[in-house]
């Protein structure tokens, strides 16, 4: 049975030879490596974690051991999964690509359709597996568990709860409030670290921008200027990490070492194989395939601040 494939335009003239599609949600949470990425993960992958208590005494004449060494652990498991569709070429030989596809009975998928449904699978899975690290469901098809879910968990020992600010994050009225807030959370030890971000959603990232673009934070916009050119992208000093697949309610402050995305290999996600059934079963179907593996997990708790808006 093939994919289902609704074409509903007509073959008048010569083709431009462009498709056009929906834009499709941008990775830049791995495309930018704000996040550690950890590669070659066949199975599971085990994280150490290292603390200890006071480790400095006064000095002493003899050997004395002293302090208390914790060592724990977190597993990142990637999840397996797969993109299978099924066109008929049957379905192109009328359609805007016929002249490509050319008289014979036995036609190919047209070329320039095919590169296009490979950079569109591929865009996909790139867009789908954003939203799956900041808010996906390990119980729903397609999806692993998201850093959403394993921030809410009993005993994750993160440091969530409600933005300090009764209003709506995305409102530039009430986005400082909130972002002073995860600010003023955010544990000494880590404060200050090289690779300390605060993670926002698409809409907080717009509604910063227009807060300092002449908000009522900034009346004058940020140096003098309002709604020209974007302002910079961090807050007291700290970097805001535009993440598309972050809730719009919610703000992660952490660092990127303590964050993870396991796979098997990166190049999975952009490879993406097109098959011709003709030569195997007879058929004109052609098989568009891909697999990959993804998961992400966390390894210091107390290390990360996670706020929900309360609205």
């Amino acid at each position: 049975m093939a994919t289902t494939t609704s074409i509903t335009s007509t073959y008048a003239g010569q083709f431009s030879g462009k498709y056009i599609a929906a834009a499709l949600l941008s990775a830049p949470t791995l495309d930018k490596e704000y996040i550690t990425i950890k590669p070659n993960i066949k199975y599971k992958e085990v994280i150490k974690k290292y603390s200890n208590d006071n480790a400095i005494y006064d000095a002493s004449c003899d050997f004395e051991a002293t302090s208390t060494v914790t060592l724990t652990e977190t597993i990142l498991a990637p999840e397996e999964f797969q993109v299978n569709l099924q066109l008929c070429k049957k379905n192109f030989r009328s359609d805007w690509e016929a002249i490509e596809m050319g008289i014979s009975v036995f036609d190919n998928l047209p070329a320039s359709f095919t590169e296009f449904m490979i950079g569109q699978v591929a865009a996909q899975v790139a867009a789908q597996t954003e939203q799956n690290i900041w808010t996906g469901s390990g119980a729903s098809t397609g999806q692993f568990q998201s850093f959403d879910s394993l921030f809410r968990a009993n005993g994750s020992g993160v440091i969530s709860g409600s933005l300090a600010t009764s209003g709506s994050i995305t409102g530039s009225s009430t986005v400082i409030a909130a972002l002073q807030g995860v600010v003023d959370l955010i544990p000494t030890s880590v404060y200050g670290k090289e690779d300390l971000g605060i993670y926002v959603s698409t809409a907080t990232m717009k509604a910063f921008q227009t807060a300092v673009a002449g908000g009522s934070a900034y009346a004058n916009g940020y140096n003098n200027q309002t709604v020209i050119g974007l302002k910079p992208m961090d807050f007291q000093g700290i970097p805001l990490l535009h993440c598309p697949g972050l809730a719009p309610t919610a703000v992660v402050a952490a660092q990127k070492s303590n964050l993870f995305f396991g796979t098997a290999l990166l190049s999975d996600r952009n490879e993406v194989k097109v098959l011709d059934m003709a030569d195997l079963d007879g058929s004109q179907n052609v098989r568009i395939i891909m697999r990959y593996t993804a998961g992400v997990a966390f390894g210091f708790g107390p290390d990360i601040v996670y706020q929900v808006s309360r609205n």
